[in-house]
């Protein structure tokens, strides 16, 4: 699309993906203090957090396509092999909150634990490398005056 410029949208997305790391830690942190009310809420902010991420990053990539890692060596490695269990992992997130917030709405919690105890340190790993590939993708371009 020619005349939009949506290139703040990468720093806007790492706040959403740092966003939801929060909320979902905090979540954990209510729910391990039997705050019930208060993890429904962060548990819902979490998941608006990553489904704003998904827009931006989607609106984003529309228009500006994607962007490469402009380092090398070892670096270059490490940047893509966060980069492909971030995108690997990310594939699980969507439908397996769905299904623990089914689960939790029908009052199914041995079932929504069951599902919570892999998609929990799967949304933060997710969450916290979104960051990290931000960093990084940045730490490798040249500057832009």
């Amino acid at each position: 699309m020619e005349g939009v410029d949506l290139r703040f949208l990468p720093a806007v997305n790492a706040s959403f993906n740092a966003l939801a790391a929060a909320f979902l830690t905090a979540g954990w942190v209510a729910i391990r203090r039997k705050a019930r009310r208060a993890h429904q809420y962060l548990m819902v902010s979490a998941f608006a957090s990553s489904g704003l991420f998904l827009v931006c990053y989607l609106a984003y990539h529309f228009v500006h396509g994607d962007t490469r890692y402009a380092g090398g060596g070892v670096m270059k490695t490490v940047y893509l092999s966060i980069l492909a269990s971030h995108v690997l992992l990310s594939l699980f997130v969507v439908p397996g909150a769905l299904l623990a917030f089914y689960f939790a709405w029908r009052k199914a919690f041995d079932k929504h634990r069951k599902v919570t105890r892999w998609l929990a340190p799967i949304w933060l790993y997710v969450s916290v490398t979104g960051v990290v590939i931000f960093f990084m993708l940045r730490g490798s371009l040249p500057a832009v005056p």
